[in-house]
Protein backbone atom coordinates (compact mmCIF):
# COMPACT_ATOMS: atom_id res chain seq x y z
CA UNK A 1 0.00 0.00 0.00
CA UNK A 2 1.90 3.33 -1.03
CA UNK A 3 1.11 6.66 0.89
CA UNK A 4 -0.46 9.90 -0.33
CA UNK A 5 1.13 12.44 0.26
CA UNK A 6 0.41 16.10 0.56
CA UNK A 7 3.46 17.39 -1.27
CA UNK A 8 2.33 15.21 -4.70
CA UNK A 9 0.34 17.89 -6.41
CA UNK A 10 1.96 19.28 -10.00
CA UNK A 11 1.81 22.68 -8.79
CA UNK A 12 4.56 21.94 -5.77
CA UNK A 13 7.68 21.64 -7.39
CA UNK A 14 11.15 20.99 -5.30
CA UNK A 15 8.99 20.22 -1.98
CA UNK A 16 10.25 17.10 -1.62
CA UNK A 17 13.21 18.18 1.23
CA UNK A 18 9.86 19.21 3.00
CA UNK A 19 8.72 15.86 2.63
CA UNK A 20 11.64 14.39 4.31
CA UNK A 21 11.75 16.44 6.93
CA UNK A 22 8.39 16.16 8.09
CA UNK A 23 9.03 11.97 7.97
CA UNK A 24 12.23 13.38 10.40
CA UNK A 25 10.32 14.77 12.56
CA UNK A 26 7.69 12.07 12.93
CA UNK A 27 10.60 9.53 13.27
CA UNK A 28 12.25 11.65 16.54
CA UNK A 29 11.66 10.01 19.72
CA UNK A 30 8.56 11.10 22.14
CA UNK A 31 10.06 10.76 25.35
CA UNK A 32 9.35 13.61 27.51
CA UNK A 33 13.46 13.38 28.96
CA UNK A 34 14.04 16.58 29.64
CA UNK A 35 11.13 18.71 29.66
CA UNK A 36 11.45 21.40 27.19
CA UNK A 37 9.47 24.90 26.82
CA UNK A 38 9.70 27.08 23.22
CA UNK A 39 9.12 30.71 23.35
CA UNK A 40 9.37 33.23 20.84
CA UNK A 41 10.93 36.34 22.02
CA UNK A 42 9.65 38.45 18.79
CA UNK A 43 9.07 37.98 15.44
CA UNK A 44 12.76 36.70 14.61
CA UNK A 45 13.91 35.33 17.82
CA UNK A 46 12.52 31.37 19.63
CA UNK A 47 14.25 30.12 22.57
CA UNK A 48 14.49 26.85 23.31
CA UNK A 49 14.65 26.41 26.84
CA UNK A 50 15.32 22.59 28.62
CA UNK A 51 15.27 21.49 32.37
CA UNK A 52 18.81 20.11 32.91
CA UNK A 53 19.29 20.38 36.53
CA UNK A 54 22.45 18.44 37.78
CA UNK A 55 24.35 18.36 34.70
CA UNK A 56 27.14 21.02 34.60
CA UNK A 57 27.94 22.83 31.05
CA UNK A 58 31.06 20.23 30.26
CA UNK A 59 28.17 17.10 30.58
CA UNK A 60 25.96 19.00 27.35
CA UNK A 61 26.61 19.40 24.26
CA UNK A 62 24.98 21.90 21.19
CA UNK A 63 25.40 20.93 17.98
CA UNK A 64 23.61 21.99 14.74
CA UNK A 65 24.44 19.42 11.89
CA UNK A 66 22.50 20.72 8.49
CA UNK A 67 19.11 21.69 9.46
CA UNK A 68 18.86 19.39 12.45
CA UNK A 69 19.64 21.05 16.15
CA UNK A 70 20.73 17.92 18.47
CA UNK A 71 21.05 18.62 22.41
CA UNK A 72 22.72 16.22 24.13
CA UNK A 73 23.76 15.50 28.19
CA UNK A 74 25.68 12.78 29.31
CA UNK A 75 26.82 12.76 32.83
CA UNK A 76 29.88 11.63 34.29
CA UNK A 77 29.26 9.19 36.97
CA UNK A 78 31.18 10.51 39.89
CA UNK A 79 28.48 9.45 42.70
CA UNK A 80 29.56 6.11 43.08
CA UNK A 81 30.12 6.04 46.65
CA UNK A 82 26.92 7.68 47.32
CA UNK A 83 23.96 5.43 48.72
CA UNK A 84 20.34 6.53 48.23
CA UNK A 85 17.52 5.47 49.80
CA UNK A 86 15.34 7.23 47.24
CA UNK A 87 16.58 8.45 44.03
CA UNK A 88 13.77 11.61 41.87
CA UNK A 89 15.87 13.37 40.34
CA UNK A 90 16.77 12.20 37.03
CA UNK A 91 20.38 11.68 36.04
CA UNK A 92 20.19 9.68 32.82
CA UNK A 93 21.55 10.90 29.23
CA UNK A 94 19.44 12.18 26.87
CA UNK A 95 19.42 13.54 23.17
CA UNK A 96 16.50 15.72 22.35
CA UNK A 97 16.60 17.04 18.50
CA UNK A 98 14.99 19.99 16.78
CA UNK A 99 14.34 20.81 12.98
CA UNK A 100 14.85 23.82 12.14
CA UNK A 101 13.66 25.99 8.89
CA UNK A 102 16.97 26.83 6.56
CA UNK A 103 16.58 30.31 7.74
CA UNK A 104 17.51 29.64 11.16
CA UNK A 105 20.11 30.22 12.83
CA UNK A 106 21.44 29.19 16.41
CA UNK A 107 23.06 32.01 18.36
CA UNK A 108 24.02 31.36 21.76
CA UNK A 109 23.22 28.66 24.67
CA UNK A 110 23.74 29.00 28.19
CA UNK A 111 23.38 27.31 31.46
CA UNK A 112 21.33 29.53 33.81
CA UNK A 113 19.78 27.66 37.50
CA UNK A 114 19.62 24.09 35.91
CA UNK A 115 17.86 25.46 32.67
CA UNK A 116 19.85 25.17 29.42
CA UNK A 117 18.39 28.34 26.95
CA UNK A 118 19.17 27.91 23.46
CA UNK A 119 18.22 31.31 21.46
CA UNK A 120 17.63 30.86 17.86
CA UNK A 121 17.32 33.75 15.17
CA UNK A 122 15.28 33.91 11.68
CA UNK A 123 18.03 35.43 9.24
CA UNK A 124 15.26 37.27 6.84
CA UNK A 125 17.06 37.12 2.83
CA UNK A 126 16.69 39.97 1.20
CA UNK A 127 14.02 39.22 -1.43
CA UNK A 128 15.90 38.36 -4.79
CA UNK A 129 13.45 39.73 -8.26
CA UNK A 130 14.84 38.56 -11.74
CA UNK A 131 13.95 39.11 -14.87
CA UNK A 132 14.13 36.26 -17.15
CA UNK A 133 14.45 36.97 -21.04
CA UNK A 134 11.99 34.95 -23.17
CA UNK A 135 14.11 33.86 -26.59
CA UNK A 136 12.09 32.91 -29.44
CA UNK A 137 13.36 30.00 -31.85
CA UNK A 138 15.29 32.96 -33.74
CA UNK A 139 16.69 34.15 -30.53
CA UNK A 140 17.84 30.82 -30.02
CA UNK A 141 19.71 29.82 -33.20
CA UNK A 142 21.97 32.96 -33.09
CA UNK A 143 23.15 31.44 -29.57
CA UNK A 144 24.11 28.15 -30.57
CA UNK A 145 27.30 28.70 -32.43
CA UNK A 146 27.07 27.50 -35.79
CA UNK A 147 29.24 24.66 -37.50
CA UNK A 148 29.59 23.32 -40.44
CA UNK A 149 28.53 19.96 -41.45
CA UNK A 150 31.32 17.70 -41.12
CA UNK A 151 34.44 20.04 -39.96
CA UNK A 152 35.00 18.13 -36.84
CA UNK A 153 36.01 14.94 -36.00
CA UNK A 154 34.41 12.45 -33.70
CA UNK A 155 37.72 12.99 -31.05
CA UNK A 156 36.84 16.73 -31.57
CA UNK A 157 39.56 17.34 -33.73
CA UNK A 158 39.24 19.46 -36.40
CA UNK A 159 39.01 18.27 -40.30
CA UNK A 160 41.71 18.84 -42.85
CA UNK A 161 40.27 20.56 -46.28
CA UNK A 162 39.85 18.08 -48.23
CA UNK A 163 41.75 19.09 -51.98
CA UNK A 164 39.38 20.43 -54.66
CA UNK A 165 39.84 17.47 -56.39
CA UNK A 166 38.74 15.30 -54.00
CA UNK A 167 35.48 17.26 -53.14
CA UNK A 168 34.12 16.79 -56.55
CA UNK A 169 34.20 13.20 -56.80
CA UNK A 170 32.14 13.02 -53.61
Amino acid sequence: MSRVSAFNNPLLLGFDHFERTLDRVAKTASDGYPPYNIEQLDDDRLRITLAVAGFAPDDLEVRVEDTQLTIRGRRQDDESERVYLYRGIAARQFQRSFVLAENMRVDTAHLDNGLLHVDLARLRPDPVVRTVEIQTGETGKRDVPSRQHGSRRADGSPRRAAPARERART
